[in-house]
């Protein structure tokens, strides 16, 4: 990880509302020669406007109030969509009793109620093609963590 990213990631878990918000991915990167950042956060109980626009605030006072980023730079502060692909344990908490699309290291993609979560592992009701079925699958299994 850059000192940038590292910096900037410092920056949002420091302005966070709360314990229930958390930081869910981060890029930094070069487009048209201005720094962007992208930062996506979110909470136990969902993520609102207003913690994005309260985080990206406070981020980009410190980014310009201690120089971090030198030149022009775009910051965006989202929640990830439902495209975007869950990436942390606390992600798959807060998604037990919905429907997810799980691609397997097999390439198969398997659709499914996630029942059951924890460290070892998974509890999935999956359907294929119109049948129910019932599955324990490991976390090697997933595209997990």
């Amino acid at each position: 990880m850059s000192e940038l990213s590292k910096a900037i990631r410092e920056l949002v878990e420091k302005h966070l509302p709360d314990d229930s918000h958390f930081l869910v991915d981060l890029k930094v990167e070069e487009v048209s020669g201005k720094t962007k950042v992208l930062i996506l956060i979110d909470a136990d109980q969902g993520v609102t406007i207003q913690a994005c626009a309260r985080v990206s605030r406070k981020v980009s006072e410190e980014l310009e109030a201690n120089e971090i980023i030198g030149d022009a730079y775009v910051l965006e502060v989202s929640s990830p969509g439902v495209d975007f692909p869950l990436s942390n344990m606390r992600q798959y908490q807060k998604n037990i009793g919905r429907e997810l699309k799980l691609s397997l290291i097999t390439g198969t993609d398997v659709v499914g109620k996630l029942l059951e979560l924890d460290e070892e592992k998974n509890k999935v009701i999956g359907k294929e093609k119109g049948k129910r079925k019932e599955g324990d699958r490991r976390g090697t299994g997933f595209s997990f963590f």
